[in-house]
């Protein structure tokens, strides 16, 4: 990840929403560690803190709005891989707002 990422400063996706995907991905090719994990269903997971009211996943790092990391990065789930911070639909801006973060206006430009 690039300096310029507003994943490294940010966090508040991590500590906003559920983070649920099957269950193959604890034993597949992203093999997330299934002791960071609990069951919502017979074929969903979810990460362990990410399934409560006040949502906050077991592997971020830091403090939202300051200098975090995820502790599994190379092992983290589906959503999380496919999850991207200047959306079109805006999931990453309403994690930002009820942080107190400024959303973020302009999309990086493709290389």
């Amino acid at each position: 990840m690039s300096s310029d990422n507003p994943c490294l400063t940010c966090g508040a996706c991590c500590a906003y929403f559920r983070v649920s995907f099957y269950w193959g991905e604890i034993h597949g090719d992203f093999l997330v560690p299934e002791s960071l994990t609990e069951p919502i269903n017979l074929s969903r997971m979810a990460m362990q803190g990410t399934n409560q009211a006040d949502p906050r996943c077991i592997a971020l790092e830091g403090e939202v709005g300051g200098c975090v990391s995820c502790s599994i990065y190379t092992n983290r789930p589906s959503p999380c891989r496919e999850f991207e911070a200047f959306d079109e639909e805006g999931a990453c801006n309403r994690a930002r707002v009820a942080y107190g973060l400024p959303p973020l206006e302009v999309a990086p430009i493709a290389a």
